[in-house]
């Protein structure tokens, strides 16, 4: 089962073998906050770094090699009073492809609208059943995003339970007035619409594409290429049955965002019956790569 480890072995030695999931990068820019100790930033990224890989976030066991690679990047951009903060967090996550030394993006994401007070040596701690604050809440919400869109890939609509967990987070931190980011009118792309699309029956189909793209097509390509790349064209065919039901959604952009470099690579390296159908069909649901989609055109891989 997905990263989950259940022999005698590991329970023997599971003081040595058991890791938290997420293998998680943390970078603080603040060269835009001015009259403010850069120790106070430094001492802000251990907390953020310590929270994401040190919380438990799920009951399952995780080796160290198993844990999901994942990047947090926050640009801060205005101070708000003492404690207070305003800026950007990119999250970015990627998944090992079988028997590769690659990595695949799952998530590639720009959040441009949080806020969150932070006094230093703070620690930050997680209570799934209250808001705390919306630095814990934030963090929180991307964390379950990233393990939930990562067990999405190696098993269908595994990640449902780690989205609820998001939602749950979503729910709570809408009752905070000076929290932004967690409500539908604030914005066509921000939290409350990420959650809305992963558990929206209409995006099912690009959710079973996450695993078909990824376990049945990217982790056998290198050793059945024609094979992996016939799954990888099916499941971009389930995502356009998602588009089809709703256009323009938050889940499609992050898809093309994460997957439009890695989709033209695929096909560039390799033939494809009906390549032209398949570039009309990725033109039509994401035309703002058609210059990628296009060039797909162009190489080799077309008969």
């Amino acid at each position: 089962m997905h990263k989950i480890i259940c022999t005698f072995f590991v329970v023997l030695f599971s003081y040595q073998l058991e890791a938290q999931e997420l293998n998680c990068r943390v970078q603080i820019n603040s060269q835009k906050i001015q009259g403010t100790s850069r120790q106070m930033f430094t001492n802000m990224r251990t907390a953020i770094y310590e929270f994401m890989n040190n919380t438990r976030w799920t009951n399952d066991v995780y080796s160290s090699e198993e844990r999901i690679e994942c990047n947090v990047i926050i640009n801060l951009n205005s101070q708000a009073g003492t404690n207070g903060y305003k800026g950007t967090i990119t999250i970015k996550s990627t998944r090992p492809i079988y028997r590769t030394s690659y990595n695949s993006s799952i998530l590639n994401l720009v959040d441009s609208d949080i806020r969150f007070d932070y006094v230093e040596n703070e620690v930050l701690e997680f209570n799934e059943h209250n808001h705390t604050s919306n630095l814990i809440s934030i963090l929180s919400f991307y964390a379950y995003v990233i393990i939930g869109m990562d067990y999405d890939t190696f098993s269908p609509l595994s990640g449902e339970p780690y989205f609820l967990k998001a939602q749950k987070i979503l729910n709570n931190a809408q009752n905070d007035p000076q929290a932004s980011g967690w409500k539908p009118y604030e914005g066509t792309f921000n939290r409350y619409w990420i959650v809305e699309n992963l558990l929206h029956s209409d995006f099912k189909p690009l959710r079973n594409a996450m695993y078909s793209y990824h376990r049945e097509g990217l982790d056998v390509l290198g050793e059945q290429a024609e094979t992996g790349r016939d799954e990888i064209t099916a499941a971009l065919y389930n995502v356009k049955t998602s588009a089809d039901r709703k256009q323009g959604s938050y889940l499609l952009k992050l898809f093309f965002d994460a997957k439009a470099d890695e989709i033209t690579k695929v096909y560039s390296d390799g033939f494809i019956t009906n390549k032209n159908e398949l570039v009309e069909m990725l033109k039509q649901v994401d035309p703002s790569n058609t210059t990628k989609w296009e060039r797909m055109l162009q190489t080799q891989g077309t008969r």
